[in-house]
């Protein structure tokens, strides 16, 4: 049997709002224990399908994703391969991720302020997001959870990070019998989703790992950008110089046709 650790719901630079590249997010829940991270952008999906692609590299499962907006809020689409159609009615929406083989989750449930949707509008969905980071224990988180129970629905726990240190904050255990832990694939996650095989990690504040989250967090943040300021800076260097020596060539062409110029003048 394999317990596993998964983010389902992180934001990356592809997103509007978000602020990470996705092998930074990566090598960080590889630091800080998770089994893997769905990058789910706003309505894009090109990085979170490049994070999936890499994923393995850092000893994680690669799962894409998106967090899309339907006619009645935010839904998001976990396992799919593609985008899916903006501004549609919430059940056709569903209808579509499940039909090519993903998940749908409802996340931040009856958050107006962010674009959740109502209860009214909430269909047949695969699971609801009952722990979402950003609002810790508020209480539509426990509205999210009583309306989970009363209907039956499976729930997760996720971070919604926009930036680094909250990557992780909030995640969902998955079990899966009879699979160790380097066998399993996508499609085994999907399948214990769907099956209710989770439990919500990030109920109280702090969860376990949020101190080391933050240290590790801010460290590798820092060194990234370092790292990548350098690159720039020698990029940039390296563009002024051929550049230097390109307006030094055209300067001394136009030199010499002006002189020719002058001396034919003179003849």
């Amino acid at each position: 049997m394999s317990t596993l650790q998964l983010d389902f719901h992180v934001h990356s630079e592809g997103s509007y709002d978000g602020h990470e590249p996705v092998d930074l997010i990566l090598e960080h829940a590889a630091d800080i224990g998770l089994d893997g991270v769905v990058i789910t952008d706003h309505d894009v999906i090109y990085e979170s399908k490049r994070a999936a692609e890499l994923a393995a590299d850092y000893g994680l499962i690669g799962i894409p994703g998106v967090e899309i907006s339907t006619a009645h809020g935010h839904l998001l689409a976990i396992g799919i391969d593609e985008m899916p159609p903006r501004r549609a009615p919430y059940d056709e929406t569903v209808t579509w991720i499940r039909d090519r083989g993903g998940v749908a989750i409802v996340p931040h449930p009856f958050q107006r302020t962010r674009h959740g949707v109502r209860k009214r509008n909430i269909p047949d969905v695969d699971a609801i997001e009952t722990f979402n980071a950003w609002l810790f224990t508020g209480y539509k988180n426990q509205r999210a959870r009583r309306y989970a129970e009363a209907y039956g629905y499976p729930t997760v726990a996720a971070s919604d990070a926009h930036t680094l240190p909250y990557v992780g904050r909030a995640y969902t255990e998955i079990t899966i019998p009879e699979i160790d832990r380097e066998a399993v694939a996508r499609e085994d996650v999907l399948t214990a989703i769907r099956n209710g095989s989770t439990a919500v990690q990030g109920r109280r504040a702090p969860v376990p790992m949020a101190a080391k989250h933050y240290a590790i967090g801010a460290a590798r943040k820092s060194g990234y950008y370092a790292k990548v300021g350098t690159l720039q800076t020698a990029s940039y260097a390296r563009f002024g110089t051929l550049k230097s020596g390109s307006l030094l060539k055209t300067g001394v062409e136009k030199g010499l046709a002006g002189m020719e110029k002058l001396v034919a003048a003179l003849r």
